[in-house]
């Protein structure tokens, strides 16, 4: 077993392993590249692969959190095929990726568990703050589409400028539940690692638009017959009209006609509007994670 850097020719191998451990997340084989070899310098990110027989069996990646005023965060994400996990795997990629962080500054690491690796991380220094949940949606059964209300217009992604989106997405962060608030957005950061992101489908993805301004949107990513939900938010002066249930609605018919089967999406446990919305589309939770802090000295 050998434990190395990942490259952009790893992406095929990281996106089967996700896939392995988490059939609810979606993440392309172009997105998992994309992950790989593009970052910000100020984010410092580093990932790692362990292969064994020429196969990539496990990922591990830190970095620090550049959308946040909040000093020194950062975020760990380490995961293993379940055919390979009891061999030190985990322990290794973790004392790697907790050194460097502590090398490039950052004070607090986060990361999100399983239920049945929350020892492993407890072992390791990480404590529970919250709880993110993780639905999963068969599109063949979507409720009736809300009616778009007056003065709004329902456009595709792919129709906005990414300004316009970019304004959206960044305000609509603001609030969104968290250990740290998401309040430092760099337009360029975002550009580059959200909107030009190849697993962002800007055909299915779906804004309510009110003149020159997004009202609400929700951004579509997908990997085959899968769709997953990145974002779906709404800026505050246009809330309680029902546009995120709207946007939403729509874009799933539009994942359906592509031949999409199936779509998921997380919501964190304090995010209670979303949760309706969501529970109303008729999503059912597969899954419960654990968000996790561990300080860093």
């Amino acid at each position: 077993m050998t434990i190395r850097q990942a490259v952009a020719d790893d992406a095929d191998g990281v996106a089967a392993v996700r896939r392995a451990v988490y059939s609810y997340k979606v993440m392309s084989a172009a997105a998992a590249r994309h992950m790989i070899t593009v970052s910000s310098p100020q984010e410092r990110f580093l990932a790692l692969v362990a292969e064994a027989g020429g196969e990539v069996v496990a990922w591990g990646s830190a970095g620090l959190n550049v959308w946040t005023t909040d000093q020194g965060q950062s975020d760990t994400s380490i995961y293993v095929h379940p055919d390979h996990r009891k061999q030190g795997i985990g322990s290794i990629l973790a004392d790697r990726l907790h050194q460097h962080l502590s090398e490039v500054g950052a004070v607090r690491a986060r990361t999100f568990v399983h239920p049945d690796g929350l020892e492993f991380a407890r072992n390791r220094g990480y404590d529970g703050t919250r709880q993110m949940h993780y639905a999963g949606l068969d599109l063949s059964t979507l409720p009736d589409q809300p009616p778009t209300p007056d003065g709004i217009e329902l456009v595709t992604m792919d129709e906005l400028d990414p300004r316009q989106a970019y304004a959206a997405d960044s305000i609509a962060s603001l609030d969104e539940p968290g250990d740290s608030p998401l309040d430092a957005i760099a337009y360029g950061v975002w550009l580059e690692q959200v909107w030009n992101a190849p697993g962002l489908d800007k055909v299915l993805g779906v804004a309510a638009v009110a003149g020159d301004e997004v009202a609400c949107f929700t951004a579509i990513e997908t990997d085959g017959d899968r769709a997953w939900s990145g974002m779906t938010g709404t800026i505050p002066a246009y809330r309680g009209r029902g546009l995120a249930k709207l946007v939403k609605s729509v874009a799933l018919r539009r994942c359906a006609a592509a031949g999409i089967t199936s779509a998921y999406t997380s919501n964190d446990d304090g995010n209670g509007p979303m949760l309706a919305v969501n529970n109303w589309l008729g999503y059912r939770r597969v899954q419960t994670e654990l968000s996790l802090l561990r300080p860093l000295g």
